[in-house]
């Protein structure tokens, strides 16, 4: 009787301890892959440049008149957009690509680590590095904004909801990136990721082509995209911030869960894919 009673709670300890060790080394390469990206001159040229387009954004809203706060906002923004969606990208799809290079890929398994808590950890830890470069951005937007609008009530109650859907479409392009260099080469997964940004913001628009061609194959490939590819354009509303238009929380509530679902089975397949991947 001993023995059966003792059994299910030692069971049930042994099971429960995996989680937090889990936990801890999906953190631990989280911090690493943030600490690298932190590191990489990338970040560093592109947040020069962002700098140098904040100058160059206020002398031409200077030169507008009424219109400078406008354009400022507009250009700022889809600048923001860019740049992040080039750091998601570029950056996601050497993350993996570095650690088989360097061959440290293997240092890794080596250890207790899974193949699934890989993929979590160096996703996470680019979403981080993404966030710190989105709120740096929205912040030198912010003051520019208090110093060429004077503190415009609708501008600036418009950018930081708009800023926070561009890091929601930034977090999906991170899962894209990772989900190509799960299972290919860095260029097919270069070009594939850049491939679903480009067409992730004309999805809206794939219906209205299909409905143009005879052929039923073109209309199928139309149409099987447009439910295959995240509508990113969900998340592309700069025009309406830079005329002082924000959101509705219902669309904020709506777009985070749309992208949270993207997130999940993007990182999911990703995981799926990278497991059965022979690096022999």
């Amino acid at each position: 009787m001993l023995a059966t009673t003792d059994t299910p709670q030692a069971v049930s300890v042994t099971a429960a301890r995996p989680m937090p060790s889990s936990r801890r080394r999906v953190v631990a390469i989280a911090r690493n892959t943030f600490r690298e990206a932190v590191r990489d001159r990338v970040l560093y040229n592109l947040v020069l440049f962002v700098l140098l387009l904040s100058v160059g954004t206020v002398f031409l809203g200077a030169a507008s008149a009424s219109q400078d706060a406008k354009i400022i906002v507009d250009f700022r923004l889809s600048a923001m957009l860019l740049f992040g969606a080039f750091i998601a990208i570029f950056v996601g799809v050497g993350l993996v690509w570095k650690e088989i290079e360097r061959r440290t890929l293997y240092a890794i398994f080596a250890k207790p680590v899974g193949r699934g808590e890989f993929i979590l950890g160096k996703y996470l830890g680019l979403c981080v590095t993404l966030a710190l470069n989105v709120a740096v951005m929205g912040a030198g937007l912010t003051l520019v904004l208090l110093y060429v609008a004077r503190g415009s009530t609708p501008l600036l109650l418009a950018l930081w909801p708009t800023v926070a859907l561009i890091y929601l479409e930034l977090t999906i392009l991170t899962a894209v990136a990772l989900l190509f260099s799960a299972f290919s080469s860095p260029i097919f997964a270069l070009f594939g990721s850049l491939a679903v940004f480009l067409i992730g913001h004309f999805t809206t628009d794939l219906k209205g082509f299909a409905g143009l061609f005879d052929a039923p194959a073109a209309r199928a490939v139309l149409i099987g995209l447009y439910y295959a590819l995240p509508n990113l354009s969900t998340f592309s509303l700069v025009t309406p911030a830079a005329h002082g238009i924000a959101p509705a929380p219902l669309y904020l509530a709506t777009a985070l869960v749309y992208a949270a679902a993207w997130d999940v089975a993007l990182l999911a397949a990703a995981a799926l894919l990278f497991a059965r991947r022979d690096f022999r």
